[in-house]
């Protein structure tokens, strides 16, 4: 199980990016977000959260996803190679929180799922009165609520708080390593930006995803209550049940350790194309180089030399990462 702290007192920013982000593991978070007036309204009632929240509303429309009863909220691939089981609506937060709460009464009614709503955007002043203190002011909630449901497994390739504000959470984690094991669908084909995992959707034991038991051993089931939260850090694979018929759920993400625009994803799409379809024993030779200049398992390249011919690697002089996106970008108009 991941490691759990009690975080009802205001955590300190340094100690959090040096004890909790650092080991890019997850950590539970108890009482992270007890104290909020949002899941004090919670507490109350349904009715009464949406009460607060229309207080914030600020107009703006946005996608929700439209699930028949008959989908008991998992919103996930549909017939065909572009199909989805859902209807998409662009809606007012107002309007589809009253869809939601009827729809909480009736189970024949379709259900309503909105997420990773800007809370600047949709909800006014929410983020002001809900706040984590030790975060940089800079990285904004966001907003997800709707219905009972379940978010496929995916991944996210920022870090992640996220406090559960009503009803109750349930995650399934899997490490960043298990990517071979979840079979993995189109990265150009996908509900809401991610691709997502066909095995963790799948029914047990599905012939098609043999690889997939050693990944479920790996699983760890993490459940969190209102005012609880959840460190995640990027790449670990995660599928939420929001467990009860109304719930409501505030995210951040930021890069805890980014260090200048460019992000590693991109790095990454940019080195499937140049290197993934060459043969073998190439992609073996650029493997080594990757592991010497990027992932150092023998450390910094350039050991062997005085700190003050490192060049380019010096990593004590920032003025050095822009240098190297220079020579990259200028490669690229080259190429």
């Amino acid at each position: 199980m991941p490691r759990e702290i009690d975080a009802s007192a205001p955590l300190d920013r340094d100690a959090f990016l040096r004890d909790i982000a650092e080991p890019c593991a997850p950590v539970v978070l108890r009482g992270l977000c007890r104290d909020w007036p949002a899941r004090r309204a919670a507490e109350e009632s349904p009715a009464a959260l949406c009460a607060y929240l229309r207080r914030f509303d600020t107009g703006v429309t946005a996608q929700a996803f439209v699930g028949a009863p008959a989908i008991a909220g998992r919103y996930f691939y549909g017939d065909g190679p572009d199909g989805f089981n859902f209807d998409r609506e662009t809606v007012g937060l107002s309007e589809a929180l009253a869809r939601m709460l009827a729809a909480a009464e009736d189970p024949e009614l379709p259900t309503l799922y909105m997420g990773s709503l800007p809370a600047d955007g949709q909800l006014a002043g929410f983020a002001a009165e809900n706040a984590l203190p030790w975060l940089n002011p800079a990285v904004l909630p966001r907003i997800w609520v709707g219905n009972a449901s379940c978010a496929s497994c995916h991944y996210d390739t920022y870090d992640n708080v996220a406090c559960v504000v009503a009803g109750r959470r349930r995650f399934t984690l899997y490490p960043p390593d298990a990517i071979g094991d979840l079979y993995v669908g189109r990265i150009d084909h996908t509900m809401a930006g991610q691709p997502v995992s066909l095995a963790a959707g799948a029914p047990p034991d599905d012939p098609r995803y043999p690889r997939f038991a050693a990944a479920r051993e790996r699983a760890l089931i993490v459940d969190l209550a209102p005012g609880d939260g959840l460190y995640l850090p990027k790449l670990w694979w995660h599928a939420v049940e929001a467990l009860d018929p109304f719930n409501l759920m505030v995210n951040y993400w930021w890069d805890a350790f980014g260090a200048g625009p460019d992000a590693p994803y991109t790095t990454m799409m940019l080195a499937m194309t140049a290197i993934a379809g060459r043969p073998p024993a190439e992609r073996a030779a650029w493997r080594a180089w990757f592991d010497h200049y990027v992932f150092r398992p023998d450390g910094h390249p350039l050991a062997h030399l005085p700190e003050a011919e490192h060049g380019l690697l010096d990593q004590s002089d920032p003025r050095n990462r822009g240098r190297i996106r220079a020579i990259v970008m200028r490669l690229l108009r080259e190429g």
